[in-house]
């Protein structure tokens, strides 16, 4: 695929700005920083299938043009919305020719989900056959979305949302090839939290400014005509001068606080600034675990429903949906008992460091280690008296067995709770 130079004016700020080599990559560290999964494939100058999945605007098409470049490979794009097995054919003739020529091939598959079965099929045999290499960029889990038998061959790579500071990097190199006047601190704030941790947003929206700015003469760019200039899309989240964060804890304060009218006025006022209805999904996962919990393990379940059926719906149909939810989460009862146990068990693994397993505990797969005792004296739950072996210690020999779940006497944890203690009490008789 043929690109302008990155010095046109004619080429897309977000084209422009795309980084040429692995170390102008912004965020990612965690795949692409020094000695990461992502970084030794590129050093090892082997390519290999993968997919790389995460939220839009996360750098997937910039990753697969850089490996392309790195194992100076054809790098060839299919758009899954747009193409369709015909596409297809004319990669494999064109990585045919290639390797004919002694030439790779990277065969770049946008929006792979969105590919049929036998689509998706299409590519196997090539794949196997090492035809070509096949990268993949999709932002659903291709666990659901993509085959299992194409899953199998090729690795995956969680992409993350970028962060404020990547976002504010992206900014600064924007205002210094001189492309957009300098922003205030207020107005790049308010750029940053609507850009979500999607890049391309960011600099679609840079890219407006600057068309404008140049229209009014406008040497810097302040709030006040950032929202001008953008309208309502860009709006505060409130009229008050609170920050996005601080809306989005209004709305989960007063979940927590079951006030299912409050919930419902935040969630209305984050979405009308011009929130991602999908980050609002994310939040509201995020209350269900920790708010709520075991005290209605039914909320989790439809945080997760609610945000499946924006993706299939989008805006405004979806909406609906999540507000549902946020009605649910509001009415549900209340428990961070799992949130606290979590931490607790996190502070202790970090401070007791890492014990050996307990002889007991151990698999047994071969005579070699059952010769080594592994396994021995185990009891098997399921041939005790009501499922429970009473009386058995499953913690590292030398460490105190730990109470960090403590249900609530609220909802289902009311019944945990009962259990737990009848537990107990087994255990301290021994039967």
């Amino acid at each position: 695929m043929a690109r302008l130079p990155a010095g046109s004016p004619h080429v897309p700020l977000a084209e422009r700005l795309r980084p040429r080599r692995l170390g102008e990559v912004i965020g990612q560290q965690h795949l692409l920083g020094e000695g990461q999964a992502l970084r030794v494939a590129f050093e090892s100058r082997r390519p290999h299938s993968c997919i790389l999945w995460g939220p839009p605007g996360t750098g997937k098409t910039t990753i697969a043009r850089l490996m392309a470049d790195a194992f100076d490979a054809k790098f060839m794009a299919i758009s899954a919305v747009l193409g369709g097995v015909k596409d297809i054919r004319d990669a494999v003739e064109q990585a045919s020719v290639l390797a004919g020529q002694g030439r790779q091939t990277i065969v770049f598959v946008d929006e792979v989900h969105r590919f049929n079965k036998s689509q998706q099929d299409a590519f196997l045999p090539h794949v196997e056959s090492g035809l070509f290499t096949f990268v993949g960029a999709t932002t659903e889990n291709p666990s659901f979305e993509v085959n299992s038998a194409l899953l199998s061959r090729a690795a995956v790579y969680v992409l993350q949302a970028l962060t404020q500071q990547d976002l504010q990097q992206i900014v600064d190199k924007a205002c210094a090839i001189g492309t957009v006047p300098a922003l205030e601190p207020a107005a790049a704030e308010r750029l940053i939290a609507y850009a979500d941790g999607d890049a391309r947003r960011l600099l679609n929206t840079l890219e407006t400014l600057a068309v404008a700015a140049t229209a009014e003469k406008q040497s810097s760019i302040t709030d006040t005509w950032l929202v001008r200039v953008l309208g309502e899309r860009m709006r505060r989240y409130d009229k008050g001068g609170e920050q996005f964060y601080d809306s989005i804890s209004a709305l989960h304060k007063s979940v927590r606080g079951s006030d299912p009218d409050a919930s419902l006025y935040w969630f209305v006022r984050i979405l009308d600034g011009g929130a991602d209805p999908r980050y609002l999904a994310r939040r509201l996962v995020r209350m269900a675990s920790e708010d709520i919990g075991l005290a209605d393990p039914r909320a989790l379940r439809l945080a997760l429903d609610a945000a499946e059926v924006f993706e299939r719906l989008g805006a405004p149909e979806g909406e609906l949906a999540l507000a549902q939810c946020v009605v649910y989460l509001a009415m549900a009862a209340k428990s961070n008992a799992v949130y606290k146990a979590f931490n607790s068990a996190k502070a202790l693994v970090k401070r007791e460091g890492t014990r050996a397993v307990p002889m007991h505990l151990r698999n047994a797969p071969t005579q070699l280690m059952k010769d080594l005792q592994y396994g021995a004296g185990y009891r098997y739950a399921h041939d005790e008296a009501d499922g429970f072996a009473a009386g058995v210690s499953y913690w590292p020999d030398g460490l105190q067995a730990q109470e960090f779940y403590q249900p609530v006497e609220r909802g289902l944890e009311v019944r945990i709770a009962e259990k737990l203690r009848d537990l107990k009490s087994r255990n301290q008789r021994g039967t």
